[in-house]
């Protein structure tokens, strides 16, 4: 299943390096390509790397390259994206300086024959997948955003912690946008085969006068509580991409609410949003489609809508 295997990560400031670096430790491919403007810092990040697998239980090659070790790659991962603007809390603001970092990476690693699988992490994460798949020119399986996975963890996390529970004993889908306008599917949310509501009301004692809504906002909020205090996040995001590219290279066919391209779903065509995938070794296999409430569903369409209305501007981006 590895042999030959090679992941490339595109810009590797905290997240990108973090990601690398959680790939490492798990062994994931044969080689790991980084790639940055700052040529220093990835030889630096790779070389801190290479020294760390003699402790590690499998062997990888780790080394800074440049775009042209991206036409033999499984998959590339693009963290880059422009700085966060001081004291916002809207992704959407990174748009426009985005655009252009992000363009100029799909560009250069489709020139080399690139033909494996995108996976995009620099937000804002839904609107870039739609670019990224736009300018590359791939099938829509073949572009995947980070999207909502970690907001799913994240509402696991609150919910386990209301309960004293092991998160993963937690399902709950996070879909939309990756960002204010996010849904949760309250509907097909359980703990422990048990649905969500029903648990809400049976530990009347424990939830005390936590509302759907304010899990909702903490969820949204979560990330924005990381950023605040240490400048960035990079633990959860790494953790959840490098389980999507798990599940490509070891073609897993696991299920994760990520950002992919609808194709009629719900209503909904060539949006990129978050909904639950299977992800195998071709991308994004087939979205799961799980039973909404009316309000989730209105809620979804309202989310996908308003990741469309900013898709005019990804036109004449120089």
């Amino acid at each position: 299943m590895f042999k030959n295997s090679k992941v490339v990560i595109c810009g590797v400031g905290n997240v990108g390096a973090t990601t690398a670096y959680t790939i490492v430790n798990q062994g994931l491919c044969e080689q790991l390509v980084l790639i940055d403007v700052r040529k220093d810092k990835a030889y630096a990040e790779a070389l801190d790397m290479s020294h760390a697998i003699h402790f590690m239980n499998r062997n990888m090659h780790v080394w800074s390259g440049d775009y042209s070790d991206c036409s033999d790659a499984d998959v590339v991962i693009i963290t880059a994206s422009a700085p966060m603007p001081k004291d916002s809390h809207d992704r959407l603001e990174m748009l426009r300086p985005s655009l252009h970092i992000v363009k100029d990476i799909v560009q250069s690693v489709m020139a080399s024959g690139f033909s494996g699988i995108f996976v995009v992490i620099s937000n804002p994460v839904d609107i870039m997948s739609y670019f990224t798949w736009k300018v590359s020119g791939l099938p829509r399986n073949q572009v995947i955003g980070s999207g909502t996975n970690l907001d799913s963890a994240r509402l696991a996390y609150e919910l386990g912690s209301m309960y004293d529970l092991d998160s993963k004993s937690v399902q709950a889908y996070v879909l939309g946008e990756h960002g204010d306008s996010e849904v949760i599917s309250w509907g097909t949310a359980i703990i422990g085969g048990k649905n969500i509501d029903n648990v809400l009301v049976d530990n009347a004692d424990r939830t005390k006068d936590m509302t759907k809504e304010a899990l909702r906002r903490q969820t949204v909020e979560a990330g924005w509580e990381i950023f605040n205090r240490k400048g960035n996040t990079s633990y959860g995001i790494a953790a959840s991409v490098t389980a999507i590219v798990k599940s490509i290279m070891c073609n897993e066919n696991a299920i994760y609410p990520v950002s992919v391209c609808m194709n009629g779903e719900y209503g909904i065509k060539d949006v990129f949003i978050s909904m639950p995938t299977i992800i195998d070794s071709n991308g994004a296999r087939e979205i799961v489609g799980i039973h909404l409430k009316d309000d989730e569903l209105a809620a979804l369409k309202k989310s996908a809508e308003l990741m469309k209305a900013f898709y005019p501007q990804l036109d004449n981006v120089d």
